[in-house]
């Protein structure tokens, strides 16, 4: 695939003007594009920033915890674009109808301090989230692998299906959920992608003959999904559902027999799995490997670790891809979000002709 030039500036809109992508919007977006394309060229993006790691300011997400879940923000900027992202995580939401994840972000300018967009961030963050999961896998999983179990099936799991479906060519698809209702849900949604899953009525039966094992389930615990004894040699495992301080999926005797990538050290040794493993355990950051300053899987029987928390660089990704997108089309709402005075200097003379207009 070539590579994705995303220099292309937009039209310039009114200064008191953003573009905003609405959910409606950015499903629009999304399928114009084609999912499997968006995913595999959103992949392309956050690997291309990951190789420019050094350029970006880097900060563990400022989060504010409560009994029942967190809310986070998640900034960062390579000097010419700052982003920041709005996310919260709330495990039982789902019992009121309300989604577990739902975010919004905001791209702007750094030189002005502009924004230049502002984006619903909730499918958006999911369809980063699997996109980041299946390019770490390029590195890290068994070649040639076509088995994949998905431990955990509710809002991220098609994702998850259809973005190694896209970018290694995974086909056979083992689910379970201690839900079954969203086991079926999964299903159905990825026979009408045009795949044939799988369900399975434990873990252990899900990832039998499985070469890659993702685990993202939602509740926020020290939760065991995988035992050290489920998991054979030469697997990958892509762990998404361990994300804050207190919430895991794996037992620890797990993590000291495998090769554990990360994407920001400070900030998984918080929230990851290793939040349960010494300070001094070894890790490597994924952009060391992508860089080729480091190995990934180093054979054929090693088991291979993605300790994904998401990064605000893949968030910084995912608004820069969109923004990109919107330079072919007008799908997106103007909002009128900044003071646009004849002077800038009278914000007050702004507001007293509006006063004479009523």
């Amino acid at each position: 695939m070539p590579a994705i030039q995303l220099a292309v500036p937009l039209p310039t809109p009114p200064l008191n003007v953003v573009p905003f992508v609405s959910v409606e919007r950015m499903m629009r977006l999304v399928l114009q594009t084609g999912i499997e394309r968006f995913l595999a060229e959103l992949a392309e993006t956050i690997e291309n920033d990951f190789r420019r790691w050094n350029s970006f300011e880097k900060h563990s997400r400022l989060a504010a915890h409560s009994r029942d879940g967190v809310i986070e923000l998640m900034p960062t900027s390579d000097g010419e674009l700052y982003a920041v992202k709005y996310v919260n995580g709330h495990p039982y939401n789902g019992r009121s109808g309300r989604q577990t994840v739902a975010a919004f972000g905001v791209l702007s300018e750094v030189w002005t301090g502009y924004p230049v967009m502002i984006s619903e961030m909730t499918l958006l963050t999911a369809l980063r989230t699997a996109a980041t999961s299946a390019m770490a896998a390029k590195y890290l999983a068994p070649q040639g692998a076509r088995t994949m179990a998905i431990i955990g099936n509710g809002a991220q799991a098609e994702f998850q299906a259809l973005a190694f479906k896209t970018l290694l060519g995974v086909d056979q698809f083992r689910l379970f959920d201690i839900d079954a209702s969203a086991s079926e849900k999964c299903a159905r949604n990825l026979a009408k992608a045009g795949l044939s899953p799988k369900i399975l009525r434990s873990p252990e039966e899900a990832i039998e003959h499985a070469q890659i094992i993702t685990t993202v389930t939602a509740d926020k615990q020290m939760a065991t999904i995988l035992i050290d004894n489920m998991v054979g040699p030469g697997t990958h495992i892509n762990a998404v559902g361990g994300d804050c301080p207190g919430k895991t999926e794996l037992h620890p005797d797990i993590l000291r027999r495998s090769g554990i990538f990360v994407e920001f050290e400070p900030q998984t040794r918080i929230e990851g799995e290793i939040q349960q493993l010494p300070s001094d355990h070894a890790v490597v950051e994924l952009h060391r490997v992508i860089s080729g300053e480091y190995l990934g899987r180093t054979s054929g029987n090693e088991i291979t670790l993605f300790d994904s928390v998401g990064f605000a660089i893949e968030d910084f990704s995912a608004l820069r891809y969109v923004r990109h997108l919107l330079r072919d089309t007008t799908d997106y709402e103007p909002l009128d979000l900044l003071a646009d005075p004849d002077d800038p200097r009278d914000l007050f003379g702004m507001l007293m002709r509006a006063e004479a207009r009523l």
